[in-house]
């Protein structure tokens, strides 16, 4: 393939050059894949390394290493990596860098290649899941995971401080952000622990508030990609709120302090159900999980969504393709539901759910799993992502203080990400 064929974005348009066609044949003696992705936890490598390990049996010449990349840092290490000319095989994808990855022809097309593999399935993955990773009709990374954002609950501080816990509040039909941001605050105002955290945001991941300003019928931009959202009223009245939990009544933990729910030391947690794993098993506490309350829009879910495709124009493209086919086939993507909810149509149901997911209830799987995939929007992504992260990261900087002029800031995230929204 021709470089002057690739179709880069202007994100990827500096780093992908390396990945041009080399000369080298893929088929080797002995190959070993290299897998990159945001995940060190220890069950997920396993399920991992047991996966590869199925491939290797039929396959005796090819090792596959998972390489995880810290989360915060994954797709500019990612994009660093592919610039000097070490890019990996296969790599997770952002939902948010989907259309940077897909549009670059940076990835190996796998539609022809799945559709040839006997007994994958293709039909049974669904087209809303496939939707960010197709083009032209054409499957450039797999849909491994399709997670609803939701609350893990810690009842035991809630009953402790003697607020009402979120099922005590789905029972009364008042789940609501009001609600849940009281009980946050009355287990904040003990002093013992914190009240709600959004996983993951540390003041700098700000498009994981979308499971916030979702119930407010906030979005960062609009669906065609061209028009800022932050200064809508919704949005301002969203960050508004978000501000206030933080600065005013404590809900919420500020800038600076490091809280982690999974060790007991928050009532809740905003984030998705491949977290489960890192629940104690150790002087566990007991725990729930919820939707997301109903915000002002009324009800809502809100869907991550990850992807993993194989890079194009390398010396294993082939084998890596034939990798990812093993890896996210029936079999394999119903091992994979353990952790990271399928695309697959014919596993998206309870009985199923429940077999892989254990410490779920049926109930949570239920409400929380299938109707958030089936209810769900898929947070907001962008071409050239990777800079408009960073331009409204830098502008919400000043959101983070307690006298913020929220509306002035608002504003001036539009004024900085407009020019790159509209290219």
């Amino acid at each position: 393939m021709k470089l002057s064929h690739l179709r880069t974005t202007a994100a990827l348009a500096g780093v992908l050059l390396p990945l041009a066609w080399s000369g080298v044949a893929w088929a080797q003696d002995a190959v070993n894949l290299r897998m990159a992705l945001w995940s060190a936890n220890e069950a997920h490598l396993a399920l991992f390394n047991e996966i590869a390990e199925g491939f290797t049996a039929t396959h005796p010449n090819v090792t596959v290493t998972f390489e995880p990349i810290p989360f915060d840092s994954y797709t500019t290490t990612l994009t660093t990596q592919i610039a000097g000319g070490n890019a990996p095989d296969l790599a997770w994808i952002f939902e948010t860098s989907a259309a940077d990855f897909v549009n670059s022809g940076a990835l190996a097309p796998l539609t022809d290649a799945f559709a040839a593999t006997e007994g994958y399935e293709l039909e049974d993955v669904t087209e809303s899941a496939m939707g960010l990773w197709k083009r032209d009709g054409q499957l450039y990374a797999y849909p491994f995971s399709t997670s609803p954002f939701a609350l893990f609950v810690n009842d035991d501080l809630i009953t402790a401080a003697g607020a009402r816990t979120p099922a005590e509040l789905i029972a009364a039909g008042e789940w609501n952000w009001d609600n849940a941001l009281a009980s946050a605050k009355t287990v904040a105002d003990t002093g013992d622990a914190d009240g709600l955290v959004v996983r993951d945001f540390n003041f700098q991941n700000w498009q994981n508030l979308t499971a916030m300003w979702r119930g407010w019928g906030a979005d960062s931009w609009s669906a065609d990609g061209k028009t800022c959202g932050f200064t809508s009223p919704e949005m301002v009245d969203a960050m508004s709120r978000i501000h206030e939990a933080i600065f005013v009544d404590g809900s919420m933990p500020g800038p600076g302090e490091n809280v982690d729910f999974f060790t007991g030391d928050a009532a809740m947690t905003i984030t998705q159900i491949s977290r489960a794993s890192l629940l104690p098993q150790e002087d566990p506490f007991a725990w729930d999980l919820v939707p997301l309350p109903e915000g002002p829009a009324g009800a809502y879910a809100v869907v991550g969504q990850a992807g993993v495709g194989a890079f194009a124009n390398r010396p294993n493209t082939d084998v890596a393709v034939e990798f990812l086919a093993h890896f996210t086939n029936p079999e394999n993507s119903r091992k994979l539901a353990q952790f990271f909810p399928p695309a697959r149509a014919s596993l998206l149901n309870t009985e199923t759910l429940a077999a892989t997911n254990p410490l779920l209830t049926p109930e949570q799987i239920e409400n929380v799993v299938v109707d958030g995939i089936t209810n769900g929007q898929v947070i907001s992504g962008h071409t050239n992502f990777a800079q408009i992260q960073q331009t409204v990261r830098s502008s919400l900087d000043a959101l983070w203080v307690a006298d913020a002029d929220v509306p002035a800031v608002m504003q001036s995230v539009c004024d900085s990400v407009a020019p790159l929204l509209a290219r």
